[in-house]
Formats: structure tokens, sequence, C-alpha cells
């Protein structure tokens, strides 16, 4: 398999990145981090914005190392940033047509990027009468018919409302499906990782400090005392029924059968749920009148204090030991417990958001 190979180091004032990991060129590698903590400076220098030190290797050709170094226009990205960059003097059409006479292949055809993206009734526009969706929509179409071997998005739905955000959330899910260029996703929202990413490089204070698929870097102690009140786990599950009366959808999970609101997906679709550690309660026993739908049988791994009141804890599937999810709890009710390390408890989950 082709890999994409990075060794950067270079300083910036008083910030300084030095970044070195290795991932598959297929499908959507997050680059994942609180703002400041090199994630564009990164993308940059990937990008060959920023000239910086060390190798960058991507499917085996060098794009830089000690005696090499391609400038950006050799280095066959396609790059979308926060805010979208087209040209405001070319419609939409025109700033497609551009960035296709710079392409150095013809691997991505531009009607299917069209097709892909819903731009049909965009494609006369000028870049003033389109809304801040569409201009992305339209960014996102130029960095792909330049035909990139790699496909940098940095933060790109960061300055989008909601239903825009949503919008092109499901437009960038039917290209992960669909396109085979891999992409280098920056983001620091747990959910568009949940909905796009195939696996995560953590970055904090210009390091990588873990890459992973998101199932095993977000149930770890020390990411979800990194994110705080956003720490959450994903769970791997498969659409196995759907229930018209109550107008749930039942996934099959490694915990056990999964209740969550309707669904459009088929059955037999794969899944991937986001329980967030504030939506996990721990129970010693179970519990056979409640409201709370889904209940697992778990056993508690490590506790990790996270501040002066509460910890977090993790949660592990008994029949899948490697998948886990966190609960965030008062240290009153962890010590009024007993949660120690292979204690079987139950998590019951109050809500699950489902890519």
């Amino acid at each position: 398999m082709s890999t994409l190979e990075i060794a950067i180091r270079g300083r910036r004032g008083s910030f300084e990145l030095a970044v070195e990991f290795e991932a598959p060129l297929t499908g959507v590698t997050a680059i994942f981090g609180r703002s400041g903590s090199g994630k564009t400076t990164l993308l940059r220098a990937l990008a060959g914005l920023e000239r910086m030190r060390g190798r960058v290797v991507v499917g085996g050709r060098v794009w830089q190392d000690a005696g090499r170094f391609l400038p950006p226009e050799e280095r066959l990205v396609g790059y979308v940033f926060q805010e979208a960059a087209l040209l405001p003097h070319l419609s939409v059409r025109g700033n497609l047509a551009y960035a296709r006479k710079r392409a150095k292949s013809q691997r991505v055809s531009p009607p299917q990027v069209v097709d892909w993206l819903g731009l049909h009734d965009l494609l006369d526009r000028m870049p003033s009468q389109l809304s801040g969706g569409e201009r992305q929509r339209a960014a996102l179409a130029r960095a792909l018919v330049r035909s990139p071997e790699l496909l940098l998005m940095d933060e790109p739905l960061a300055s989008l409302d909601l239903s825009a955000r949503d919008a092109i959330l499901g437009h960038l899910e039917r290209l992960h499906d669909e396109l085979a260029v891999p992409v280098l996703y920056v983001t620091h929202a747990t959910d568009e990782v949940a909905r796009l990413a195939d696996r995560v490089a953590w970055i904090d204070q210009g390091r990588v400090r873990s890459v992973a698929a998101p199932e095993v870097l977000f149930a770890e102690l020390e990411m979800g005392a990194a994110l705080g009140d956003d720490a959450a786990a994903f769970v791997p599950a498969r659409v196995l029924r759907h229930d018209d009366t109550y107008h749930l959808s039942e996934l099959e999970t490694a915990w056990g059968v999964l209740f969550v609101p309707r669904l459009t997906a088929v059955v037999g679709a794969p899944a991937r749920i986001r329980i967030r550690a504030r939506d996990v309660s721990i129970a010693l026993g179970r519990e056979h009148k409640t409201s709370i739908l889904n209940v697992f049988a778990a056993r508690v791994g490590e506790l990790l204090p996270v501040s002066a009141a509460e910890v977090l804890v993790r949660l592990c599937c008994p029949a899948a030991p490697e998948q886990a999810v966190l609960a965030r709890v008062t240290k009153k009710s962890a010590d009024a417990m007993g949660l120690g390390d292979g204690l079987e408890v139950y998590a019951c989950v109050k809500g699950v958001s489902v890519r």
C-alpha cells in the first residue's frame, strides 16, 4: 500500500513544529487538535507554502528531503482553505476551467465533480453571488479538478452555519466513498472526525501525539482529558433493522443492540456511533425500569481525575476488550460505587449521534 511519510521541523516565532508520522494514501486522515497546535502550519508545509526542514514522501515520490524541495506547483495538491479562495472575476465554471488547465493529469473528471457536489445550477454564478456553503463547494470542486495526488482541507467548515456545514459534510461523505484521492483533513470537531475519518493524527503543541483509528484514539483517557466536555468515543456498528412503530433503528455492535432515532440508511449498512462521555452514566446493576434504552454490560478500566470533582472512566466492552467508551462521573459517585479496574458494571447511554 502506498504511504505518506512526513518528518518535518521548523520554527515560526516562538512556535516550533516537529512532526513525524506515516499514514496510508487512502481515505481520510484527520489532522486533529485544538487551535494553535500546528495543524494549519503542517498543511502549509506539506503544500510547500511554508519552507521547513525535513522529508516528505508521497507514494514513493520525494517531495522534499535534504537535497530536494519541490515548489508548490509541482506537488500536485488540492488545497481547500477555511475561507473559499475563488478567483472573484471568474464564474464557478471559469474557476473550474482555470484549475483544470493547470492539472498535470486527468484522474478526476470535471463533470463528475460537478455532479458529486451538486454544482450544476451554480456554474454561471460569480463568487459574490454564492452563499458561504456554495462557495466552499465550488472551492472543493476547483481543488478536485486539478486531479491532485493529495487533497489538503484546512477546517473547510469552520466559517459555515449549521445547515451549510451539515450539507457539505454529506457531500464529503459521498466523496469519501467514491473518490480515490487521499485526504488530509484538518479539524478540531469530533463530529467531523466521526463522519469522515478513517484514521486520526492527533497533534498537540506542534507534535504528533498518536496516529490511530478514531475508535481507538478517542477511547483513550488522555484524549478524553484533552477534550474536556467534548470527550466522546466512537463505536463501529451495522444497521440491523428499522422499527417503524416507534421510529427507531436498531444497530448491531460488539456491546449489543443499540437503539437510535430512525435512520435513512439501509439494513446492513455500516455506521459509526459517537457517544459523549457526558452522556454515559454507570450502574452497578441493570435497572429494569428506566427510560434509558441503551444499557450495556461493561468492565471498568482505568480512571483519570479531570477536575477537583470529576473523574473520567474508561469502560471496556466484555465481548471486544479493544473497544471502549468513556464516562465522566463525580469522584463522590466513583468512591461510593467502588469503581476500580476490572469491576463489572453497566454503561447507561443517554444519547448518541450516528454517522
